[in-house]
């Protein structure tokens, strides 16, 4: 669904800039909160999620290259609101996508320039929104299990996608460039978007529940699943440690805190990034060939009579392939595997810088506050 250059007008494309600017501004503080709770009761620390979101980016990227045939000359692709809100939170979802979109539009030419705030708007925003609106009603009400956990999963995701489509066509009716009657466009394009959606929660329902299998607390959406290890006196332990000095004998002891485990995100963060190079190296290469949803309808109803040239279509990268490689599979492969390590680095790197500041914010001294008297 991504929106190329001359579909929606100037006005409409900057206004759908400043919305889109504002959500990445509110994105960013929300997911300092994120990245810096991550680790509560999950057994991880904090300052070790931001390489976890920046995979969550860099496989979404993977994923989006596998086009899935929905009807007769149709494909679809994961949007990855959903998914990137459920695992991450939803701010660090709307910045995953973010980084997502404006990696495939600066290097391989996929989506417009000057429509990445309609992008993000519509793809990153809207998506994340009703996504993890939906997949918290939905937990609220389901049993408190990994099973309700996938199933809300699900649902989030089928709904987020014809809510996209529902929101281009709300910007198609302001700023399209063509003169279609909006009714055609909104039934044409939440038609084929919900068939786009099926595949969509299929794929997100088995990735959430193939992490929350093996490590629930690295869910954002399951962290109330996560129990922290609670300690249990044996009868055959020692005497009860001795009372504070000023406790007296009838007042009880504390308990300790309960202790949390650390364990490593290495296992789960390498093969993430194997499924991800496969996804994008070589399984990219046997997908449907078709065009995508918004391509299909844009091609049937007239949407596209307008396109303009991508600013970017002399990349090496455009088209995810690489130019000057003979070799279809090899250069789209190629592309894929640059694109991943891309995605990953730029992710990472925005939310690594994001997590120490507000390690730092959360260290520096109150200058403010006033010194305690001193007691005479």
């Amino acid at each position: 669904m991504h929106v190329p250059d001359g579909f929606i007008n100037a006005p409409v494309s900057a206004a759908a800039g400043v919305v889109a600017a504002a959500a990445v501004a509110v994105s960013l503080r929300g997911a300092r909160r994120e990245l810096a709770g991550a680790g509560t009761g999950g057994g991880i620390g904090a300052d070790r999620t931001a390489p976890l979101a920046g995979l969550v980016a860099a496989f979404i990227f993977a994923v989006q290259m596998l086009n899935f045939p929905v009807a007769a000359g149709t494909s679809g692709h994961l949007l990855g609101g959903a998914l990137a809100a459920i695992l991450v939170g939803p701010y660090t979802g709307v910045l995953c996508v973010s980084v997502v979109l404006l990696m495939q539009g600066v290097l391989f030419a996929d989506g417009g320039l000057t429509a990445l705030g309609i992008n993000i708007s519509d793809m990153a925003l809207t998506t994340t929104v009703v996504a993890y609106g939906v997949f918290r009603l939905l937990v609220k009400v389901l049993p408190r299990s990994r099973r309700s956990i996938t199933v809300a999963s699900f649902a989030a995701a089928l709904l987020s996608v014809p809510a996209a489509a529902v929101c281009f066509t709300a910007l198609y009716a302001l700023g399209g460039t063509t003169d279609v009657p909006i009714g055609k466009v909104f039934t044409a394009m939440v038609g084929v978007h919900v068939l786009i959606g099926i595949g969509e929660a299929v794929i997100t329902a088995l990735t959430v529940g193939a992490v929350i299998a093996v490590r629930p607390d690295l869910v954002h959406g399951a962290r109330d699943l996560a129990r922290p290890l609670q300690l249990r006196t044996s009868p055959l332990a020692g005497t009860a440690p001795a009372a504070a000095p000023d406790q007296t004998a009838d007042e009880p002891t504390p308990a300790p805190a309960p202790a949390t485990p650390r364990r490593s995100t290495r296992p789960l963060w390498l093969a993430g990034l194997a499924a991800a190079l496969l996804c994008a190296g070589g399984l990219s290469y046997y997908a449907s060939s078709s065009p995508d949803g918004l391509e299909k309808v844009a091609h049937d109803k007239g949407l596209d009579t307008k396109t303009e040239a991508h600013a970017t279509a002399d990349s090496p990268l455009a088209d995810y392939s690489v130019k000057d490689i003979a070799n279809p599979r090899l250069a789209g492969g190629l592309a894929g595997v640059i694109g991943v390590a891309a995605t990953l680095a730029v992710g990472t790197g925005v939310f690594v810088v994001l997590r120490r500041r507000k390690a730092a914010a959360d260290a520096a001294p109150a200058v403010d506050a006033p010194a305690p008297a001193e007691q005479g």
